[in-house]
């Protein structure tokens, strides 16, 4: 038995390690950008950030399926270095709230966007720009 443990361990681990590097959860739910952006999980949701210097999106699904953004409210801060920047984020579109800039993007922003969407307790997501 303690030969077999250390072989058998090491099975396990190299099965299962392509789940770990899959992009999807524990319930298979994919968590990849789908827009060239910056995703988080929060709330049972996927944020996509996606961020310019002329326009910041951020896209919005539950599970993989867009999420409704009609009525929702929201705003971002934007710290950069020692520059810290704010804007507020209208819906555009069904799935998407966007800020017009300029914006000092680059990798390493930090970015905080707090959203209320319709019938739901507001949300602060965080993301760090690559």
């Amino acid at each position: 038995m303690k030969k077999t443990f250390p072989l058998l361990a090491t099975l396990l681990m190299a099965i299962s390690a392509p789940a770990w590097s899959s992009g999807k959860d524990d319930h298979g739910h994919d968590h990849q950008p789908k827009h060239g952006g910056v995703v988080v999980e929060a709330a049972h949701m996927d944020w996509e950030l996606v961020a310019r210097p002329e326009r910041i999106v951020l896209h919005v699904s539950d599970h993989g399926k867009k999420a409704s953004t009609a009525g929702a409210t929201g705003k971002l801060t934007l710290l950069s270095g020692k520059d810290k920047a704010e804007a507020v984020l209208k819906p555009v579109g069904d799935d998407r709230l966007e800020a017009e800039g300029p914006f000092k993007v680059g990798p390493g922003t930090k970015v905080v966007a707090t959203v209320t969407l319709t019938g739901k307790k507001p949300v602060a997501v965080r993301f760090t720009l690559k």
